[in-house]
């Protein structure tokens, strides 16, 4: 292999770079800082700041109750209406609201629901945990019946294509798996498996949480049927932001969400005393919705959708490439494995690196060497890559740190214990 390693071609790669600019659309508190967990937690989009102040000081203290009337009572499908154009979706499908496993719950037992003599689950072992909580959960509603079949990864990082077609048989029910993989960043191909397990009448739900804004997403495409994912990653958010869930336009007069809320009712504001579901996306809705933060997250979306997906995935790919080069040539002389696929076309916007002292590498970055990126157990420190605002020197300086905290054998003060939080 021979690749420029100075951090000039890095500098170089910046000048290229035609996202460059958006960079300074976001907070950048400090400096020296190198933030590599945007796959976990965006950055805060400077558009934001000035539109919270907004919505505190005028839509809430001056309007008040008038702005339910005004502009709040929509905003849930109209921000909706906003992420559908991130993930192909033609409008009347998107909604906003409620956390991601709730919304996954909604549509995983409306999925089965719409299935009811089918017993069979497919997912993975690599989907998100709380996912495969939220399928235990809804297997233990309904009495028991289902079986959750969880397919094992041959390498790790990623379950072949052809062994989840060969999963999926007459009595699946419902096909749910992450379309990008939250430990390795694999990324499935989403459109073969969606039409195969039509074939065999099966339904399918995509959880696009480290998808949406990084890679693109095409779910009338695919033909999906329902998809969720969350807002405060590659959206930029902010923490805790409500999600998202798209259920197929021809589904929806038949799927029913499995909360009843007056949100979802075709009349709230008659106060019937029994629930009828809206007419389309809407009935998915449940509860009042979190105004302040469905708002706010809407300026990430806006500069997401300024930019376009194609060429965020252009960078993404270009910066994973260069990441992976630089492990190749620097860290995987020093004990590191990669933990994501090489493959382009099944790679989302996030590196793994794997060691067997991981934690305690990844403590040090943190505390030592001011770069944040994230652990995943068993060994897994994750890079997220975040076009707009990741730029070639963050990935060099990173590599750069990273060598350093192990040839200075900087994470041997670490203890092995972890924190709550990783």
């Amino acid at each position: 292999m021979n690749i420029d390693l100075s951090r000039d071609y890095a500098c170089k790669l910046d000048e290229e770079d035609e996202l460059a600019s958006y960079r300074d659309k976001f907070l950048h508190a400090d400096a020296d800082m190198i933030y590599m967990d945007g796959n976990s937690l965006g950055k805060l989009p400077l558009r934001t700041v000035g539109r919270i102040k907004q919505i505190v000081k005028e839509e809430w203290g001056t309007n008040l109750i008038r702005s339910w009337g005004i502009n709040w009572f929509q905003s849930p499908i109209q921000v909706g209406e906003k992420i559908a154009q991130l993930v192909g979706a033609a409008p009347g499908q998107v909604a906003v609201g409620d956390s991601t496993t709730i919304n996954l719950y909604k549509l995983a037992m409306s999925a089965l629901m719409l299935r009811p003599d089918r017993k069979k689950i497919v997912t993975d072992t690599l989907n998100f945990p709380s996912d495969l909580y939220m399928l235990q959960g809804c297997a233990h509603v309904l009495g028991g019946k289902h079986q959750i079949h969880l397919l094992e990864p041959a390498d790790g990082l990623r379950v072949n294509t052809q062994a989840v077609l060969d999963a999926i048989d007459e009595d699946t029910a419902l096909v749910t798996l992450s379309h990008v993989v939250f430990k390795s960043g694999y990324m499935y191909d989403a459109k073969t498996i969606t039409e195969y397990a039509h074939q065999k009448g099966a339904l399918v739900l995509w959880d696009l949480s480290h998808a949406v804004g990084a890679v693109p997403v095409e779910l009338d495409a695919w033909g999906a049927d329902f998809a969720a994912g969350c807002t405060y990653k590659y959206l930029n958010g902010g923490p805790g932001a409500p999600a998202f869930l798209y259920v197929r336009r021809d589904l929806q007069k038949d799927a029913l969400s499995p909360i009843w809320g007056w949100f979802g009712e075709r009349a709230p504001f008659s106060f019937e005393l029994d629930y009828m579901p809206a007419e389309g996306i809407q009935r998915f809705l449940s509860g009042t919705p979190p105004v302040l933060s469905v708002l706010a997250m809407e300026q990430g979306v806006d500069l997401l959708l300024e930019v376009g997906i194609q060429r965020l995935r252009k960078k993404s790919i270009l910066l994973t490439s260069y990441m992976i080069d630089l492990f190749d040539a620097i860290l995987a002389p020093m004990g590191f494995t990669l933990g994501t696929p090489r493959e382009v076309e099944q790679r989302g916007s996030h590196v793994s690196i794997r060691h067997a002292d991981g934690y305690r590498i990844n403590l040090a970055l943190i505390e030592d060497m001011n770069v944040i990126p994230d652990f995943r157990e068993p060994d897994n420190i994750r890079l997220g890559l975040t076009p707009m605002y990741t730029s070639f020197q963050d990935v060099w300086e990173s590599v750069n740190r990273i060598q350093r905290v192990v040839t200075e054998k900087r994470h041997l003060r670490f203890p092995e214990t972890r924190h709550a939080v990783t």
